[in-house]
C-alpha cells in the first residue's frame, strides 16, 4: 500500500483541527450558557429561568429547521426511512434526557454534572445487553467500576462553598443526584436505540436528526402548553433580553455540534471522538469552576483524576490493540466488505 502524500497528511491535519476545534468550542460554550441560564438570575430583581422544558424546544426546532434545509440543499428525500413511532421513541428518550440535564442544574453545580455524564458508559453497557445483546470484555467492566467510582467521589464529598441557587443540603443532593440517574438512564437508551435504527435501515444522519428533533419540537410544544409554562418563558425572554440572547446562542452552538460530532465520528472514528469529548468535558471543568467560582474539594479532585485518567487509559488501550489487530476487511486471509461504520 503506497504511503500518503505530503498534501493528503496535511488536509487530514487541518480537518483534524476542524474537528477538534469545531467540538470543543460548540459544547464548551454551550456548556457554559446552560449553567447561566439556569443558574445565574437575570435583571435587577434576580429572577432565574425555570422552564427547562422551553430550551429544549428552542434547542430541537433549530435544530429540526437546519436538518431540514441539509437534505433540501443536497436534494435528498424527506421521507422517513423507519416507521414514525421508532423516531418518536427515541425523541421522548431525549426530551426525558435533556430535561433532566437541565433540571439538574438547579440542585448540583456543572462541574458534577459534567464528570457524573462520564458515568454513562454503564447504562449504555446494560441497555446494549437488553436492547443489541452487546458482549463486553473484562476490561470495559473495570473502566466503568473506575469511572462510577470517580463520580461517586466528585458527588458525594462536595466543597463546602458550593452551594445550589435554589436549595441547599443533601436533599438538595440527593434530587440534584436523581435527575442525574434519570440522564444517564435515559441517555443510554436513546444512543443505544440509535445506533441500533441506523444498523436496522439505511438511514442518512441527517434524517434521523429531522425527524428525530421534530417530534421532539412537537413533544416539548405540547408539554409547554399543558404545564402552561409557554407563555410564561416567552413573557420572561421577553422582559430578559439578554436571556434571549443567552437561548439563541445556547441553540445555535447546540445545533453545530450535532454536525460537527457526525463530521468528526465520519471522519476519524469513534474512538478519535471519544478522546476529544474526554478533554472536551475537562476544559468545560476546569472552565466553569474558574467563570463560576466552584470550589474543588480534594476527595473531588482525586475523584477527577480518577475519571479522567480512566478514560485515557481506555482510549490509549484501545488504540494499542487496534495497531495490533489485522484491518476488518482482511479476516483469516479472506478480503470481504468492510462494515458500515456507525455516524
Amino acid at each position: 500500500m503506497a504511503e500518503p502524500s505530503i498534501q493528503e497528511k496535511d488536509n487530514k491535519f487541518w480537518k483534524g483541527v476542524f474537528a477538534v476545534a469545531g467540538i470543543m468550542t460548540t459544547l464548551v460554550i454551550y456548556g457554559v450558557l446552560q449553567e447561566k441560564i439556569m443558574r445565574v438570575p437575570y435583571g435587577e430583581n434576580k429572577e432565574f429561568f425555570r422552564y427547562s422544558l422551553f430550551l429544549v424546544f428552542c434547542n430541537r426546532i433549530t435544530t429540526s429547521a437546519v436538518s431540514a434545509g441539509s437534505l433540501l440543499a443536497s436534494k435528498k428525500a424527506l421521507d422517513p426511512v423507519a416507521p414514525i413511532y421508532k423516531y418518536c421513541l427515541i425523541s421522548v428518550s431525549n426530551i426525558l434526557t435533556t430535561t433532566c440535564q437541565y433540571e439538574a442544574l438547579k440542585y448540583v453545580s456543572f462541574p458534577v454534572q459534567t464528570l457524573a455524564k462520564c458515568a454513562k458508559m454503564i447504562p449504555v453497557m446494560v441497555w446494549g445487553t437488553m436492547i443489541m445483546q452487546k458482549k463486553y470484555k473484562g476490561q470495559d467492566y473495570l473502566f466503568a467500576v473506575l469511572v462510577t467510582l470517580g463520580c461517586s467521589l466528585f458527588i458525594l464529598y462536595p466543597a463546602a462553598a458550593d452551594i445550589s441557587p435554589y436549595a441547599s443540603g443533601r436533599e438538595s443532593t440527593v434530587w440534584g443526584v436523581s435527575l442525574m440517574m434519570g440522564y444517564l438512564g435515559f441517555d443510554g437508551f436513546t444512543s443505544t436505540f440509535q445506533d441500533k435504527l441506523f444498523k436496522g435501515y439505511d438511514m442518512e444522519i441527517h434524517n434521523q436528526i429531522f425527524y428525530t428533533t421534530l417530534c421532539s419540537c412537537i413533544l416539548s410544544l405540547s408539554g409547554l402548553i399543558l404545564q402552561g409554562n409557554l407563555l410564561l418563558a416567552v413573557d420572561f425572554v421577553a422582559r430578559h433580553n439578554d436571556c434571549f440572547f443567552d437561548i439563541a446562542l445556547l441553540s445555535t452552538v447546540a445545533t453545530a455540534s450535532q454536525f460537527f460530532i457526525s463530521y468528526t465520528i465520519r471522519t476519524f472514528g469513534a474512538l478519535t471522538f471519544a478522546t476529544i469529548m474526554t478533554t472536551r468535558q475537562l476544559v468545560s471543568i476546569m472552565l466553569s469552576c474558574m467563570w463560576f467560582a466552584h470550589p474543588l474539594s480534594p476527595i473531588q479532585w482525586f475523584g477527577a483524576v480518577v475519571v479522567f485518567g480512566s478514560l485515557y487509559m481506555k482510549s490509549f488501550m484501545r488504540t494499542v490493540s487496534q495497531k495490533l489487530a489485522l484491518p476488518e476487511h482482511v479476516q483469516g486471509g479472506v478480503v470481504t466488505s468492510p462494515l458500515k461504520g456507525n455516524p
